[in-house]
This record gives structure tokens, sequence and C-alpha cells, in this order.
């Protein structure tokens, strides 16, 4: 028998194995989720507990790490990344829309930034926005305790790399635009995850740019799937008296999340 601490901070049990299983397959825990036995004092992570995952480390060593630029991760599965997310999302509602409401804000700001002609604004704080955005998400996903502040770590943790990134990512990705069009589509696309990599391990600018870049090429395709699925997600949100679009966005942030633990810290 085991407790769990959930993602609304909260301790839950003791439960089974089986039970704790099904909350992973639903999305209301994953590996990084802290854990102990029932009745123990040492809170460990799921992926401490082989008897849960059901992946011993070979010669009793520890777990190996997390590929660090999408090697051994499998494909991801796009609609699994979205029914997690739908998952998460019901199980933590008030607090991703709550949050959502408040980076809605800003990116609408940089949205009247460019329509003001200021259309520099956006390509340097987009990124510095969606890391701390991302990453909150994460921290949900792991079970970890989150505050409000962690949704803009983009401006704590990370803003001069972010900056930086933001500013070299919309020069690279606008002359691939007028070189033939399909090699700014690739960097677009590649560069995604640079934000949370930032935000999420403390990288610099060019490391973060480089780790999305190779981690994704991996898996471009369904990458580019699943922002490409984002889109009617977006739309139904305005359609719903523009409200909906608060709903959208934690489960469009969402699924991006999941797709990164996926790629980018394959375990178990």
């Amino acid at each position: 028998m085991y407790t769990i601490i959930g993602g609304d901070g909260r301790e839950y049990g003791p439960v089974t194995a089986e039970q704790v299983r099904s909350w992973i397959a639903a999305g209301r825990a994953n590996l990084d989720t802290k854990i102990k036995d029932a009745g123990g004092d040492t809170w460990r992570t799921v992926a401490d507990f082989p008897e849960i995952t059901g992946t011993a480390p070979s010669g009793g060593g520890a777990a190996p790490a997390a590929a660090p630029s999408g090697m051994g991760a499998r494909p991801i599965d796009i609609i699994g990344c979205y029914e997690r997310s739908w998952n998460l999302l019901k199980a933590n509602f008030w607090p991703l829309v709550g949050v959502s409401v408040l980076v809605g804000l800003l990116y609408a700001c940089l949205g009247y930034s460019q329509y003001s002609g200021l259309f520099f604004v956006s390509p340097l704080f987009g990124g510095i926005i969606s890391g701390g955005y991302y990453y909150f998400i994460l921290l949900r996903i792991r079970g970890q305790p989150t505050t409000v502040g962690d949704a803009f770590a983009g401006f704590t943790k990370a803003f001069l790399s972010l900056l930086v990134a933001g500013l070299l990512m919309s020069i690279f990705i606008t002359v691939g635009m007028f070189c033939l069009l399909l090699p700014g589509i690739y960097l677009a696309v590649a560069y995604s995850f640079t934000p949370i990599l930032a935000v999420d391990r403390g990288l610099g600018f060019w490391e973060a740019m480089e780790r999305s870049r190779k981690a994704v090429t991996r898996q471009w395709w369904r990458v580019f799937g699943l922002l490409l699925l984002s889109i009617p997600f977006v739309l139904l949100g305005f359609a719903a008296l523009g409200v909906g679009i608060f709903v959208a966005l934690p489960l469009i942030g969402g699924a991006f999340a999941y797709a990164y633990e996926d790629i980018c810290n394959p375990r178990g």
C-alpha cells in the first residue's frame, strides 16, 4: 500500500499499486509523483518503485536518466497527449483555468502590440510567457505543488536566455520562411520546446534551442500534428463566446507539456 501527493499538494492513500497505475494512465499521476510506502517516512518518486512501473532496473542499479535529446523516446501518441491533458484539466480545473486567464491577458497584450506596429515585442516576450505557463502545467503533471508565480517562471528563472532565444529564433524562422517557406516551418516546430527547456532545466539560450531542435526532429511530424490539432480547439474556444479559450489554452498546453515529457524526459 502506498500514499502519494496529488497535483493539489494533498496526500492520498493508502492505495494499492494497481490504483496508482490507474491514476498514471488517467494522467492524475506520473513517474515523478511523490510517493511513499504506507506508514513509511521517506518520500520518493513513482519511478523508484519498479513494482508499480513494472520496469525494474537491470543489475539492481538506479533507473537510467532521461535522454537529453529525445534519444530512446517512444513515438508520442498525439491523441493520447490530449486525452491525458483533458484528465489533468478535469482534476485541476480552477487552478489551470485561473492561470490561463492571467496568461491569456498577457498574450492579448502581445497581440495588441503587433496590431500597433510593435512587431519586435511578441518574438522577444512570447517565449518568456509560454515558458512559465508550460512550467506551471508541467509541475501539475509531475504532482508537485505550484503557486501562481510558477506560471511566470520565464521572467524569474530564464528571462535572459529566453529573451535572446526569442530574438534568434525569430531571425532564423523569418530567414527560413524566405527560403522557400519549408525551412521556416521546420524551425518553427523544431524550436517549440525551447521555452520549456530553458525554464525546466535552466539551459542557456543556445543549448535550449539545440536540444529542442534535436529532440523534436526525431518526431517532427508528430509534434507538427500535435500543433495542428490545437487549431480546432482554439477556434472552438473563441466560438464559445470567447471565454472558451481559457479552457482550450490549458488543454493545448497540457498536451504539449505531456509531449515534452514523453520526448525529452522518457522514463520507464
